[in-house]
């Protein structure tokens, strides 16, 4: 009986297999197609939004510093010096907060430690100044090695000044700032960075590919590079964000993206 009971039940055959394993297959690459692609899209809106917000950040620094730019400074500091390098660099100026001080008596030498006539308390070690004889209009940076209060001396013991200042000359707290892109040290993730006078440079903002500008000068005229900083009325940016992988080599797409703005100049 069991015999027959056995010989009469029909198995699964090898094509029946083969066909179910096909359709599981399909189904599997369907689903797994779909979840790449719903990966990838997350992916390239999170590199898109990433951009968009690195690009902001970066319209909003520029367009406060370009606005601070020539703030009380005198007028042998050009507060605005463009570089028409593809990608451009602008270097900006401006005196910072109302630290200044004037000479007590002439300097013996350009080496010789600055004697002021006035508190100068806000000065501090390790910081960089402006000394000046409005006279002249002439003057340069330096680095404050030292600060004494209670004599009124300014030391500069790491650097020599070009030369001997007479008691006529002032010296101001001035800010000094850099911005270029850097697309050498690492060519698939550029960036924008920062170098502050007397520092190393410091990443300021990724995936930052291109920065243009573009200045409109007091007369219409519009150029890359002008002359003479006072010429300027407004200056013109251009930010291009890219993923930050500019090889080609991931698996999705995210294309650049430009960012535009403009910003007319306040104190020059």
């Amino acid at each position: 009986m069991k015999l027959r009971m056995l010989l009469g039940q029909t198995g699964v055959t090898i094509l029946e297999v083969l066909i179910t394993l096909g359709i599981a297959g399909i189904i599997t690459t369907a689903v797994f197609k779909a979840y790449l692609t719903q990966h990838e899209n997350y992916m390239t809106q999170d590199a898109v939004t990433n951009i968009q917000q690195n690009s902001r950040v970066v319209i909003d620094e520029l367009t406060r510093q370009i606005r601070m730019a020539g703030n009380n400074l005198p007028l042998s500091i050009p507060a605005i010096v463009p570089a028409n390098t593809n990608p451009d660099t602008i270097t900006l100026s401006y005196r910072v907060g109302n630290c200044e001080t004037g000479l007590l008596t002439t300097m013996s030498s350009s080496s010789s430690v600055i004697q002021c006539g006035s508190d100068i308390s806000c000065f501090h070690d390790n910081q960089w100044a402006y000394i000046y004889e409005p006279d002249s209009g002439g003057g340069e940076m330096f680095l404050i090695s030292n600060v004494d209060n209670g004599s009124r001396y300014l030391y500069h013991g790491t650097m020599a000044l070009s030369k001997a200042y007479t008691n006529n000359a002032l010296v101001m707290v001035v800010q000094q700032l850099k911005y270029y892109v850097d697309n050498v040290t690492d060519p698939d993730h550029p960036r924008l960075m920062l170098q502050v006078l007397g520092q190393p440079p410091q990443v300021f903002a990724e995936d930052i590919s291109d920065l243009q500008l573009r200045y409109i000068l007091k007369n219409n005229l519009v150029t890359d590079q002008p002359v003479l900083a006072s010429d300027i009325r407004e200056v013109k940016i251009s930010i291009t964000g890219s993923s930050g992988d500019t090889s080609g080599t991931k698996s999705f797409s995210t294309p650049s993206r430009i960012y535009t703005s403009s910003v007319n100049v306040r104190n020059l």
